[in-house]
Order: C-alpha cells, then sequence, then structure tokens
C-alpha cells in the first residue's frame, strides 16, 4: 500500500520516518534521543523497557515481551541504532528529512541499514499483543550503538555483560541485505574484517627538498602485511585496529530447530508472492555468508544461533550509498513478514539447549 499524503499515511510508516530522522550518525551520532518505541509495545508506563549502559556515552536500549514459559531460552531482534556518514552534495533530498516521493520511495539515511528493520521488529510485536497473542518464549529487541564502526562500544561489550546473560538468548535476528529479485536473502556467518593501522615514522620536511629516510617512502606496498613492515626498516609498526578471527556458522538444515521455524513458519510469509515457505523439500531460502560484518558475529561468538535477514526483495541494494532509500510497501510487507515469522520462532518446543 502506498500512501499519497501525510492525512493517508500508514501509522507504521510514519513512525519508521519519525525514527529515520533521529541524527544517530557517525562519527558523532546523537543517542541522547529517545528510541521510537509504540505505547502499545512498552505499556503506558514504559513496562518492559530498560537501558543498558555498556560504556561512557553508550547504552543499549532493551524492550522485553515476556513469554508464558520463563523456562525456555529467548528470542533476541538486534539492531543498531547508528548510520554511517553522508555527502548531501550527492543526495536528490535531505539525508535526514526522511523525504517520501510520489512514488512511496522514503529517501533517508539508515532507510535499508538498518532503522527500517527496527520498526518492523517494534511494529510486528505492538501488532501481536494488540492481537492478544501469547507465546511461549519470552522476546526481546535489543538496540545497540556503534556497529557502523565495529561495534566495540555496543554489542561486544554487551555480550560479555551479565545483563546480556540474563537475556537467556536462544536464538538471535539481525540485520541482512536487500535483494532486487524475488527471493529473500538470508545470512548463516560473517566475513571476518581486518581493520590494519600501519604507521610509518622517518625525517620530517618540506616536500620540495630530497630528503632521505622519510615516513612515505617507507611505504611502497608490494608484498604481505608483515613483510611490508620488515622491508621498510625500523621505525615503521603494524596494529590491528580490528581484527576477527573467531567466525561462527549457524547450520541452515533440519540439525536445527531454529532454521526449521524460521524457513518453514506455519503460514506463508507472503501469501500473494514468493515467500520463505519452500514449495518443495528442496527449496529453500537462499542463504549466505555475509559479505560485510555485523553485531551477529559478537552474537554467535557466544553461542547463541543467529540469521541475519531483512525483508527488502525487489529492491536495489543501497545500504551505504548516496539516495539510500526504501519503498514504503517494501517496508510494510517487512512487518507483515515479521508478524508471521515471530510466532513460528517464539513457539519453537523446549530444547536439550534451554536447560
Amino acid at each position: 500500500m502506498t500512501s499519497k499524503g501525510p492525512e493517508e499515511e500508514h501509522p507504521s510508516v510514519t513512525l519508521f520516518r519519525q525514527y529515520l530522522r533521529i541524527r544517530t550518525v557517525q562519527p558523532k551520532p546523537d543517542y541522547g534521543e529517545k528510541t521510537v518505541a509504540p505505547e502499545p509495545v512498552t505499556g503506558p508506563k514504559g513496562r518492559g523497557l530498560c537501558s543498558k549502559p555498556v560504556a561512557p556515552g553508550y547504552v543499549v536500549t532493551v524492550l522485553t515481551w515476556p513469554g508464558t514459559n520463563p523456562t525456555l531460552s529467548s528470542i533476541l531482534l538486534n539492531s543498531h541504532t547508528d548510520v554511517v556518514p553522508v555527502f548531501k552534495e550527492h543526495w536528490s533530498h535531505d539525508p535526514f528529512e526522511a523525504f517520501k516521493d510520489s512514488e512511496g520511495y522514503i529517501y533517508a539515511r539508515g532507510a535499508q541499514d538498518m532503522k527500517c528493520v527496527s520498526i518492523q521488529y517494534l511494529e510486528a510485536v505492538r501488532r501481536l499483543k494488540v492481537e492478544g497473542h501469547r507465546f511461549p518464549r519470552t522476546i526481546h529487541m535489543t538496540f545497540v550503538p556503534d556497529e557502523e564502526v565495529g561495534g566495540h562500544q555496543g554489542m561486544e561489550l554487551f555480550v560479555q555483560r551479565p545483563e546480556f546473560h540474563a537475556l537467556r538468548a536462544g536464538f538471535a535476528l539481525d540485520e541482512g541485505i536487500a535483494n532486487p529479485t524475488d527471493a529473500f536473502t538470508v545470512f548463516y556467518s560473517e566475513r571476518s574484517p581486518w581493520w590494519v593501522r600501519v604507521t610509518s615514522t622517518g625525517r620530517p620536511g618540506h616536500a620540495s627538498r630530497f630528503m632521505e629516510d622519510t615516513a612515505a617512502e617507507k611505504l611502497a606496498f608490494e608484498e604481505q602485511l608483515q613483510s611490508w613492515c620488515q622491508a621498510a626498516g625500523e621505525g615503521v609498526t603494524l596494529e590491528f585496529a580490528q581484527k576477527w578471527m573467531h567466525p561462527q556458522v549457524t547450520p541452515t538444515d533440519d540439525s536445527n530447530p531454529w532454521w526449521a521455524a524460521f524457513s518453514r513458519p506455519p503460514t506463508p510469509l507472503l501469501p500473494a508472492a514468493p515467500s520463505l515457505l519452500p514449495t518443495s523439500p528442496t527449496s529453500l531460502p537462499p542463504s549466505f555468508i555475509m559479505p560485510a560484518a555485523t553485531d551477529n558475529r559478537y552474537i554467535r561468538a557466544v553461542g547463541v544461533p543467529a540469521l541475519g535477514f531483512s525483508p527488502m526483495n525487489r529492491t536495489p541494494v543501497l545500504l551505504h550509498d548516496h539516495d539510500e532509500r526504501l519503498h514504503e510497501a517494501v517496508f510494510l510487507r517487512g512487518v507483515d513478514i515479521y508478524t508471521r515469522l515471530l510466532p513460528a520462532l517464539a513457539s519453537v518446543p523446549a530444547l536439550p539447549s534451554d536447560s
């Protein structure tokens, strides 16, 4: 459904656009503004809403919908609140206005990565609560900072804290990537990023002078990282700003009951279009290793199986790009998808890992 004007706009779209206007942009994101959480999710007094500081100026917000069986592990729906920088001169519209054009496309930084998913979680839970549903497993929604610069002041710290372990997460969802085809893409692992900082010291001086032993002269990069430093001589050091060495894989076969619930929900995710529901035993959602690095790597590293999934098919991949945008119909369809998906995940029967 495409809204033709503000008075006809779907309330979920309005909430999405409000969230997009919060300038949580790196390198100085504004984490001071209140998380967008509709009252039907939190209750009139914000029940189930709490904030967990993980570092000075960095807070993880947690929204909890208790399940009927507290002995079962929970479902964790994670999303990050920060977004990458913008170059306004390359945008058709203000990247923080959340402008919606006549066709229904919403232009904003974070439209795909990943404020859409944050609000889709919220709106799906709100809808299920309003309809009176309750499920055996507790659902936690976490809104974390710092993901776009490595998550070192966000999820990496949070998974080490007792507050995270108290969530008793048994399975997690986090972000995926749009897909321009009819298919939805699911990610079961992450790439292992290495961010390297090379420091080279030497004699200073004006560029017009032919100085020997300058810092720039020592960097003629043709060999492997360590050999570069050795060949450059004294005063050249290498430091890893990020070096991930613990990739974990979430199984995407019937040995994993979470995958079974995710890929074969009891009702089609998209009744009128291709969905995650397979048409045959060999027809499963396409799954890949994430070409980027998300907070899922920290979640998997502490033993929680996790999948990366953003319900954005028939959508060009525009995360981190100029004119990042998402059609409101795709966004609303994503809310429908989570509304069907969450009951399946939150109703997975007791597992040996729950104890």
